[in-house]
């Protein structure tokens, strides 16, 4: 079961985060881009190579003591045909060294199309007679709730299928969500409040050893008092947590998503990890050419970060 999957790997390396890999031409360092735009051109094709590159080299960095990357799908499409290339590479090359991979798509739509968008990132398609894994193929994928449950059953079916996982959004960590996302419903609750009650009745039947489900949820480490709020709603259901680092997001923050028994969350960092090298952090030690070095610099200092949080939070001290 893919929660099984992904809780073994958190206690495995005792690292509860994710590297966001959302590369954007200004943040690979220029002798890569330089390659990469002398062979290929100043082009699509060439900022896609160089975007491949750049994760390749932040993987062979991390992979050892991170459980799970996240790939968000809008930084790639952005470079059409070949930036999807990339995001393939990039999968396949975290598959290799044992990473668990999240693909960031917010997807969702009704009926055939809501079936077609799960078979691309977590299920099958069927070709003269042939079952092959979608084009976009995952562990997990982010799925936007706002469809109702004609939106997620196809998810929930192919996670069941194929031993997969969703992330649904429950709530977000940008500063207009609550626009939507906090509306009072006629009984006094917000909207995020019974987002949050649905995510823990889809997920009871893909509930794995650990108790946590497979139907995962999405919950901002920019609204801690509000994830103290669905921590308690969610009972099973395992957070993604965004907003930490770049966004403003602390690891106390973080750790109100969590669970007493140090698990129910994971936390990622994408900007802070792949930009680290230019951060006043890390500049004095790191380079452009030392940029992987100084992202695996961060992902330590983010693992015992968090860490310490979780574990101030639940002991008291």
């Amino acid at each position: 079961m893919f929660i099984d999957r992904l809780i073994e790997k958190i206690k495995s390396k005792n690292n509860p985060s994710v590297i966001g890999l959302d590369p954007r031409p200004e943040f690979i360092p220029m002798h890569i881009r330089k390659k990469a735009y002398a062979e290929y051109g100043e082009n699509l094709l060439g900022a896609a190579r160089s975007m491949a590159i750049f994760n390749k080299k932040i993987i062979d960095a991390v992979w050892d003591i991170v459980p799970a990357v996240k790939l968000q799908l809008a930084c790639y499409e952005a470079f059409g045909i070949e930036g999807l290339k990339a995001y393939s590479e990039t999968v396949e090359y975290a598959r290799k060294k044992g990473l668990v991979v999240i693909a960031d798509a917010k997807r969702n739509d009704i009926g055939s199309t809501a079936e077609a968008y799960s078979k691309a990132y977590l299920g099958k398609v069927t070709i003269e007679g042939n079952s092959l894994s979608g084009g976009f193929d995952a562990d997990a994928v982010t799925v936007n709730p706002y469809l109702g449950f004609d939106g997620i059953k196809p998810f929930i079916d192919d996670c069941k299928k194929y031993d997969k996982g969703i992330f649904i959004l429950v709530k977000t960590s940008n500063k207009s969500s609550g626009q939507i996302q906090d509306l009072i419903l006629k009984d006094g609750r917000r909207l995020y409040e019974e987002i949050a009650r649905l995510v823990d009745q889809w997920g009871e039947e893909l509930t794995g050893t650990f108790g946590y489900s497979s139907v995962c949820a999405v919950v901002g480490a920019t609204y801690p008092a509000q994830a103290e709020i669905l921590r308690k709603i969610m009972k099973r259901a395992y957070i993604l947590v965004p907003g930490y680092g770049a966004q403003g997001g602390t690891a106390n923050d973080a750790a109100c998503s969590f669970c007493p028994d140090g698990l129910g969350a994971v936390v990622n960092a994408s900007r802070s990890i792949m930009c680290a090298w230019k951060s006043n952090l890390w500049s004095d030690r790191f380079d452009e050419f030392s940029f992987n070095e100084a992202a695996r610099a961060e992902a330590i200092r983010m693992r015992d970060d968090i860490n310490l949080a979780v574990k101030r939070r639940f002991s008291g001290s």
